[in-house]
């Protein structure tokens, strides 16, 4: 490998333009070949217009750049990030809370230079990106807290910080108030009236279906807390929902879980449901079977995703920033990868946003006529 880091299709190729190096760039602007290396890697030790004439002839000799891999070895760096998801990567483009996220950590980071790759927590056998893909740190969004990726990135004892995951004493995490938001919520219905409540919990393992909240724990940080939120309010008021597990949060996994709450004859008056995307299901649902919302049924979703405002009628739903968790997330990386460059040590931050609740069209006393 090249010392002062040429790129390979410069050194090996079969046209002119592939046997381009440092040095011929040198030859044609008189200078030597470490002034050359510096316009590349050192700008501010060249001066503007000698670095702007360097870099012209380079683009005139058709030089691609160094290469990347032998000036992070130099550097000791890499430039990029990790961020791994759920088992898709799918849901980085499809779910608006998730393109929000990513959105504002990608703000955040413009300033410092660094790339972002994305990764999925699923196990694909023999290719693993999470083991074999060069990174400065990573981020963990809302994934399964078992999921052998999480275990290989911690094993190679890289920066690393939890985002919507359970917190732990020696990692940096990022987590909304969902706890207080969902205990609003279901205060919020019972303050309303209602006592026969359903819940629609989200989980990517387990049995889907209908079940008791209080014996199946969920798997996700956000779903356990969501759920202990709703039974501080509904404890207390006496009130034992009924509850069905859905597998996944995607639309058509909430239709089939709202269905099994509404198409009976003691469905209940209102809905807590994880998301606003979950909460769109029900809707759904409740039309094809005619039950008006809100005077027939109640619904409060999660998260206030553009979409509580653009279905009707609007969700009643709990606010998280979520630009602001990407913001706290891209800055306690960034703290993490600086901590171990100079000191080898970091005294890992612990970030609880607040959540409050938004009251729009989808909630409402019980109606007399409801069976």
């Amino acid at each position: 490998m090249a010392a002062d880091g040429e790129s390979a299709a410069n050194r090996t190729g079969g046209d002119v333009a592939t046997r381009v190096t440092l040095q011929t760039i040198a030859d044609r602007v008189g200078v030597s070949r470490m002034t050359v290396s510096n316009a590349f890697s050192k700008p501010d030790q060249l001066s503007a217009a000698l670095r702007s004439r360097i870099l012209a002839a380079a683009d005139e000799l058709g030089y691609a750049g160094p290469d990347p891999t032998a000036r992070a070895l130099a550097k000791g760096t890499t430039g990029t990030i990790g961020i791994v998801l759920t088992s898709s990567l799918q849901y980085a483009f499809t779910d608006h809370i998730a393109t929000s996220f990513l959105g504002a950590i990608a703000g955040q980071l413009a300033p410092t230079g660094l790339a972002i790759t994305l990764l999925t927590s699923a196990d694909s056998g023999a290719i693993v990106p999470a083991r074999d893909l060069a990174m400065d740190g990573a981020l963990i969004y809302s994934c399964d807290p078992t999921s052998s990726v999480v275990d290989v990135l911690a094993r190679r004892r890289l920066p690393l910080v939890y985002v919507d995951q359970d917190p732990a004493p020696d990692i940096s995490s990022v987590n909304v108030d969902d706890r207080t938001g969902a205990r609003a919520a279901a205060q919020h219905l019972i303050d309303l009236g209602h006592r026969r409540i359903g819940l629609l919990l989200s989980g990517l393992h387990g049995p889907h279906g209908v079940v008791d909240p209080d014996v199946r724990p969920l798997d996700g940080h956000a779903s356990r807390q969501r759920l202990q939120g709703w039974q501080d309010a509904l404890r207390p008021a006496g009130i034992t929902p009924q509850a069905v597990r859905q597998n996944g949060t995607g639309l058509e996994a909430a239709r089939d879980g709202a269905r099994l709450l509404l198409d009976r004859p003691d469905r209940p008056t209102a809905i807590l449901c994880f998301s606003d995307v979950v909460a769109h299901g029900a809707l759904q649902v409740a039309a094809e079977l005619g039950i008006q919302v809100p005077r027939d049924l109640s619904l409060v979703g999660f998260d206030d995703n553009p979409i509580a405002v653009q279905v009707q009628p609007a969700l009643t739903t709990v606010h998280q920033d979520v630009e602001a968790k990407g913001r706290a997330a891209a800055d306690a990386l960034t703290a993490a990868i600086a901590a171990t460059r100079t000191s080898g040590t970091l005294t890992a931050r612990h970030v609880l946003l607040p959540t409050g609740l938004v009251v729009r069209d989808s909630t409402a006393a019980p109606s007399s006529g409801t069976p």
